[in-house]
């Protein structure tokens, strides 16, 4: 059975550091320095695709998450697995679905949920997260965002609601994502609401590995 999204928010159905005192003497800082103060080194991920790559930054507020993400990139977990789910919910809207599909040989014991409450992320333009069933079973299974869909945040549809756990960004690549969405799809293929949804024909992930840590500038 394939791992997927149990989108619970109706709406979303429809639409389819400490210091010492600084002396009087000290140095103005650069704007180089300004700047390097204002970015985070990330880990990078280059996910080859047979539609074209995608490269993610992987964020630090989800450490269980990015984590677990880079486990099953390290042990080459999702080199020819595939997206096999796209879902429009509007133009340029919606997101896509890959990773190993709950395959016994591939996936690896289920994570902590990361609710996006405590991460301070969201589900917008370009956020990669999770797949799950309930909260705490997310495994090999993770969708890439178009647009805005933060009603996946924790808390949008309603209260205690625990949301999908964001734990980075593509940071290169979102045409190839855009083009995976729009991508043909099956009219029969998938259950209940993700009929329709089931790219025919599946793109392959030929490989993800990690590759040079990125500096990545803070708004």
């Amino acid at each position: 059975m394939l791992r997927r999204i149990w989108l619970s928010v109706l709406p979303l159905l429809i639409l389819g550091l400490a210091t010492s005192p600084v002396s009087a003497q000290t140095t103005p800082p650069t704007p180089a320095t300004a700047a390097a103060a204002a970015a985070d080194v990330r880990d990078r991920v280059l996910v080859e695709t047979t539609a074209g790559n995608i490269v993610i930054a992987l964020d630090p507020s989800a450490p269980i998450t990015a984590a677990n993400f880079l486990r099953y990139v390290e042990e080459k977990r999702f080199d020819g697995t595939d997206f096999y789910r796209s879902m429009v919910l509007g133009p340029n809207l919606g997101l896509i679905q890959g990773g190993t599909q709950n395959a016994p040989d591939r996936v690896l014991p289920p994570i902590a949920h990361e609710p996006t409450s405590e991460t301070r992320l969201s589900h917008t333009d370009g956020a990669i997260s999770m797949a799950r069933n309930e909260p705490g079973s997310a495994t090999g299974d993770f969708f890439i965002i178009v647009g805005n869909v933060s009603t996946l945040d924790a808390n949008r549809s309603a209260p205690g609601d625990p949301g999908f756990a964001v734990f980075g960004r593509v940071i290169d690549g979102m045409d190839v994502v855009r083009q995976i969405l729009a991508a043909p799809k099956s009219p029969t293929e998938g259950e209940g609401f993700m009929v329709g949804q089931m790219l025919e024909p599946r793109i392959r992930i030929v490989s993800a590995r990690r590759v040079e840590a990125v500096a990545v500038p803070q708004p």
